[in-house]
């Protein structure tokens, strides 16, 4: 019987109660709710995590030992699942030799492309040269014994060991029984019927001596001619098509590819040749790297940073090596081969599937808008949105039916313009006969789903239930279920457009009166300082001068691959740092920075991890566990006992358990199968030994602490200010449901970033602090966005300075001054399109960002 829903019952992983809930098969489904109410337990920690276990569960013993073994989430049943894939925002690698082009396999098409249809080209001359045959290579020999200027022996070598290490015993008597009485051994010559000992540990290089024909041979003699056609063919026999000739120089020729004006030979074209990965094809200085080393951001001497060795670039496809076209943009790079043709019909034939390969993985990736990357784009500098969309585009190539595949935030750092491209490519991928789970908080992919699913009421303990679910548009139109997300959706909530903004005076407009409604903020006067960058060229900017506002709240916008990171993190971030943090950023190009007299930080709030290891949770970063431990060491159990605060830690020895070390779990290794956590059998996961828990505040031991969620800690801490004035700033930003101690490897970017505003706004005095976000909407609901953009104006308030990256146009909405970069991504981007408040920016015409701006502020 063919199931046409996906039936879940009794979901209770994490946060989830007891969820029951029955989806549409080969349907597009939303997930959304609050940040924290259960919507990843439920698509990714449930659902996905069954759909691979049982995949898994299916396959032989044999193949499971190297696979492992999952364990069954928590979770009665789910009927009607299909194997699953998941596609989230972790997925792209920090390998340095992995790029846009290896990621989604143009790269192994483009190896085939360039071994198959490819023309070499000396590198010496330039000249295009074509596989010699042996008639040839006599011919190009007799060439080279005319112009022999020193009159020395012609040695004729065969190449049969390079770069090995060994004895080659054997190999050497088998020489001596064809008749052959000499070898040349690492540069030196040995006669075969001597014995020949080599160290089995060096690495050597062996040439066979052919022959050796007297200077002024006349090889017009037909007996002359005959012994060195014989000679090159032996030698071509025993070095695998190669030949080494020497007489007042060494030149190899090859049955190969040899360029007969100045000898230079290639080694076999075939694709391992176009790999940086492989010695055969790699730069021998760099290793494919195309740096000087792993660390290094210099450029390989060698190479310049093209990672190949000088053969591998001197194969051309119309007039382009496989380095070159690498380079393009992939629009550029699917015009090019769009119009690619070659005079051969064989040719085209050979090209044919290669090409269709590249073209189709190509114009996937423009359909999900990322055009603008260039195919060596570094799979460490993508974003995990342009991660996500890449692998999502080679999902599509594959053409799988019957899957199901679960996305989170696919929309991340997309602007609203390219939004419609993403959803048709989910579309495409339903149509195929696929389920498609999207975890999401953008309206627009809400709106345009088949079938929405809203979490919550709350997050945390406040969630885990389905609060909402149908098909859309009638669930906005069933007034019978009215969850938050459907109130933002019908518009009875929305974030609202500020009354006033935050006044900005140019430099050229001093003096003017302005007419609009303004409010100062971190400052009085009319007096404005800006941060004046000029001439910032990194990347694809083009040579652009951008006044930043101070005291305000601005907003960096654009579409994506316009040049926003660039601008804010390569140029400004790595510059200010350097000059006052100390950093050593190699910062973007740029001419100067001004103003930087008016800031004494700068702040890098992004989305990486609060710490690397499981002991990093919310409290330790904020500084309130340390508050905790105090509190913990002044009760009177603890003097009576002469416990001192580190005796309530578990990072050092002295109350912690020694046996799990602080962490409540133990690691197994288990060599070929994952590493198991499991329970530590002395503390039962309670990190501290029994005399530390003895201890007791108001009734909780130190572990009951650490599992209390941060609203349960604001209640339990009310009359402590100062730890429940750190505390309560976790809670506004909307981090209520996280527990006190969970472990930072558990937590989202989004979370990541939220905890550091938070430490941020915990500071006493952090006046004259420049603050850079990028996304910080990442992973958040309407009313979430609504909570952070009201701690980012408190933080403006105090004096300091926000500049924001961000696609959201509510928050773009309330920014003081935005600055928008354009017209389109990669090289035909990298300008400044429009300046000025959010009103300003969508009277201009250039302008997209303020196109899709204009309805909001209407």
């Amino acid at each position: 019987m063919k199931h046409d829903k996906i039936i879940i019952k009794g979901a209770r992983e994490h946060n989830l109660k007891d969820v029951n809930l029955e989806i549409p098969r080969d349907k597009m489904v939303v997930f959304t709710g609050l940040s924290g109410s259960g919507k990843s337990s439920l698509a990714f920690d449930t659902i996905f995590a069954e759909g691979q276990r049982r995949y898994i569960e299916s396959l032989s013993a044999y193949a499971r030992q190297f696979l492992g073994r999952l364990d069954k989430p928590d979770v009665d049943d789910i009927e009607g699942l299909s194997p699953a894939i998941s596609i989230d925002q972790k997925s792209h690698s920090a390998n340095p030799r992995s790029t846009v082009a290896t990621i989604t396999e143009i790269y192994d098409y483009l190896r085939v492309l360039f071994a198959r249809a490819g023309k070499p080209y000396c590198p010496t001359c330039g000249r295009e040269i074509k596989k010699l045959t042996n008639e040839e290579i006599v011919d190009v020999a007799i060439d080279i014994s005319d112009s022999n200027k020193d009159k020395k022996n012609f040695v004729i070598l065969a190449p049969v060991v390079r770069g090995r290490k060994g004895e080659y015993y054997q190999m050497l008597y088998d020489f001596l029984n064809a008749g052959f009485s000499e070898v040349r051994i690492d540069g030196k010559y040995h006669s075969l019927r001597e014995r020949v000992e080599l160290s089995r540990y060096k690495v050597h290089d062996i040439d066979l001596v052919v022959d050796r024909l007297p200077s002024g041979m006349n090889f017009k003699d037909k007996d002359n001619r005959l012994r060195l056609a014989e000679a090159i063919e032996s030698a071509l026999k025993y070095g695998n098509a190669v030949v080494t000739l020497i007489t007042d120089k060494e030149i190899s020729l090859s049955a190969k590819f040899t360029c007969p004006h100045d000898g230079f030979s290639f080694p076999e074209i075939e694709p391992r040749l176009f790999s940086f990965n492989s010695p055969y094809g790699a730069c021998p200085e760099c290793h494919g790297l195309g740096t000087k080393d792993l660390w290094s951001e210099e450029l390989c001497p060698v190479c310049d940073g093209k990672r190949l060795r000088v053969e591998s670039l001197n194969v051309l496809i119309d007039d382009k090596s496989i380095h070159t076209v690498t380079a393009l943009s992939i629009e550029d790079a699917h015009a090019f081969f769009s119009g690619l043709k070659f005079k051969a019909t064989s040719m085209n034939e050979v090209a044919e599937a290669p090409l269709r390969e590249i073209k189709n993985r190509l114009k996937f990736m423009m359909d999900v808008g990322l055009e603008y990357l260039t195919l060596d784009r570094k799979a460490g500098t993508l974003s995990g949105g342009e991660a996500q969309r890449i692998r999502l585009a080679s999902q599509i190539g594959s053409r799988l039916v019957g899957t199901l595949y679960i996305l989170d935030e696919p929309t991340i750092g997309l602007h609203q313009r390219d939004n419609a491209k993403l959803i048709q490519t989910l579309k495409d991928l339903r149509d195929l006969g696929n389920t498609i789970i999207v975890v999401e908080h953008d309206e627009d992919t809400i709106r345009e789903s088949d079938y929405l699913v809203d979490i919550g009421p709350g997050a945390g303990v406040h969630g885990g239930k389905v609060v909402a679910q149908g098909p859309m548009p009638e669930l906005v139109k069933d007034m019978k279920q009215n969850s938050l997300t459907l109130q933002y959706l019908r518009g009875k909530k929305f974030i609202e457009v500020p009354e006033t903004r935050r006044k900005v005076v140019l430099p050229a407009e001093r003096g003017v009166k302005v007419t609009a409604k303004t409010k100062l903020g971190g400052g009085s006067g009319t007096s404005q300082e800006f941060l004046k960058i000029r001439g910032a060229h990194a990347n694809n900017l083009k040579d652009v001068d951008v006044d930043i506002p101070l005291r305000r709240f601005t907003a960096v916008t654009g579409v994506s691959g316009s040049g926003k990171s660039s601008l804010v993190y390569d140029v400004l971030y790595k510059a200010v740092a350097d000059k006052l943090n100390h950093a050593s950023f190699k910062a973007g190009g740029y001419k100067q920075i001004l103003g930087l007299e008016y800031i004494t930080r700068i702040i890098n709030i992004d989305q990486a991890a609060i710490g690397r290891t499981p002991r990093s949770n919310p409290a330790t970063y904020v500084g309130a566990w340390t508050h905790i431990r105090d509190l913990f060491a002044g009760t009177e159990d603890a003097r009576v006992r002469g416990y001192k605060p580190g005796r309530f830690s578990f990072n050092v020895p002295g109350g912690r358990c020694e046996n799990c070390e602080g962490h409540g779990t133990i690691a197994i290794e288990m060599h070929f199968l994952p590493t198991v956590y499991v329970t530590c059998d002395v503390c039962k996961g309670k990190r501290f030994d029994r005399e530390t828990l003895a201890v007791e505040y108001k009734g909780k031991n130190i572990y009951d602490v650490l599992q209390m969620t941060i609203e349960e800690a604001v209640k339990f801490f009310e009359d402590i200010p100062w730890l429940m004035d750190k505390l309560t700033i976790l809670e506004e930003v909307g981090l209520g449901y996280l527990e006190l101690g969970q472990s930072a490897t558990t937590l989202s970017g989004g979370e990541a970033q939220r905890i550091k505003l938070s430490a941020e706004l915990g500071k006493r005095d952090t006046r004259r602090t420049l603050y850079l976000l990028d996304e910080p909407t990442t992973g958040l609901h309407f009313a979430d966005v609504d909570q952070l953009i009201k701690v980012l104006q408190r933080l403006v308030d105090r004096g300091n300075t926000i500049v924001v990256i961000e696609h959201n146009l509510d928050v773009i909405k309330t920014a003081d001054w935005v600055i928008d970069l354009g017209p389109e991504g990669g090289a035909r981007g990298g300008t400044i399109v429009a300046v000025g408040a959010p009103e300003e920016i969508v009277r201009k015409k250039a302008s997209v960002t303020g196109e899709y701006l204009r309805p909001l502020l209407q």
